[in-house]
């Protein structure tokens, strides 16, 4: 490894020492919590991915054994027949369920029960159900122990009904849940994402408790900060916005609401070199504050802890590295699974 555990290359993968623990991911995006797993020495056998251009991303970086292009309501229909014999004898499943009706931002509880297109390409479906279609999956390949990954915005309000939901039918899969809120700026990752991990444990096995303590420094944006960021357009509204912005100014939010009285533009970061970075989603701007420019590509890649060869081919960095668990995060994840419940057996 590198000087730093979020610059790192795909090539280092090869002087991981493997203990070949097996997983298989769904909704496995660009391969995020793919790369953590193979960071913390685990075998990937395959991934559900139901976008083609994600998956054909997926592939180049990963080399799948099994790879499923199709709705995880499709391959949850495949018959056993159909199937490698490995996924029936899965280390860990894990998984990403879609969460947008989930998140904080926007009108999330008029999205539920309705059906929605994530994007062009993709099928339309319920993206409240597809925690659950996750769950059927995890019934029918058994595995020792499932991981699933969501937003914050799960535990809010009345989304903790439906956490009461996913709980009760992990207890009645005969798995032992556990749910852990994790930020990622305590875990090496130069980003402030909290995220909720659902783990949990096949019974038969009686393993203890899982514990999961991180405390790692913070690593500011000053630290990872490199390369030129597309010049903000000086006749547009966000650069005279900009030009307004004062040092306790957070986002182009807080400049409209103290200049124009409205809210708006919240998503629109003002980036500072001596703080950890916000979230990155697929949707949210990152502007440096100290130079009217956007973050460059190469930001979004070490904020994600993306490896600095991962080959996006002709998507977008941001929109590839938001969709996607932070290999670093899941690696810490993954390693403590490993230690506590997997190494023993």
């Amino acid at each position: 490894m590198s000087h730093s555990a979020w610059d790192w290359k795909l090539s280092d993968l090869a002087n991981v020492q493997r203990h070949n623990r097996t997983v298989f991911s769904c909704f496995s995006c660009g391969g995020g919590s793919t790369m953590g797993y193979k960071l913390a020495g685990y075998a990937l056998l395959g991934n559900v991915e139901i976008d083609p251009q994600m998956m054909q991303i997926y592939k180049t970086n990963h080399n799948p054994r099994f790879p499923f292009l199709m709705p995880i309501q499709q391959f949850k229909a495949l018959p056993d027949t159909e199937l490698p014999k490995e996924l029936f004898g899965l280390d860990i499943l894990d998984g990403s369920p879609p969460c947008s009706v989930f998140s904080t931002a926007g009108d999330r509880e008029d999205k539920w029960g309705k059906k929605f297109k994530f994007r062009e390409g993709q099928a339309v479906q319920r993206l409240d159900d597809l925690f659950f279609d996750f769950l059927d999956v995890a019934d029918k390949l058994r595995p020792r122990v499932v991981v699933a990954e969501n937003v914050r915005g799960m535990m809010i309000g009345k989304a903790r009904g439906f956490v009461s939901l996913v709980l009760s039918r992990f207890r009645e899969m005969g798995y032992r849940p556990q749910l852990f809120l994790l930020n990622s700026a305590t875990m090496g990752v130069p980003q402030k994402r909290e995220r909720l991990f659902f783990i949990a444990a096949r019974e038969d096995q009686q393993l203890p408790q899982l514990t999961l303590e991180f405390n790692e420094s913070p690593v500011l944006y000053k630290d990872i900060r490199s390369g030129e960021g597309k010049p903000i357009n000086p006749a547009s509204k966000t650069f005279e916005r900009w030009q307004k912005r004062r040092p306790p100014d957070l986002s182009i939010g807080d400049v409209t609401e103290r200049v124009e009285g409205k809210m708006s533009n919240f998503n629109t970061i003002l980036l500072k070199d001596q703080k950890v970075a916000n979230t990155l989603a697929s949707s949210s701007v990152f502007l440096r504050t100290d130079q009217p420019n956007h973050i460059s590509n190469t930001d979004c890649i070490r904020m994600q802890t993306f490896p600095a060869d991962y080959d996006f081919m002709d998507a977008n960095v941001q929109y590839v590295c938001g969709m996607s668990v932070p290999p670093l995060m899941m690696q810490r994840i993954a390693e403590q699974i490993h230690s506590q419940w997997l190494s023993s057996k």
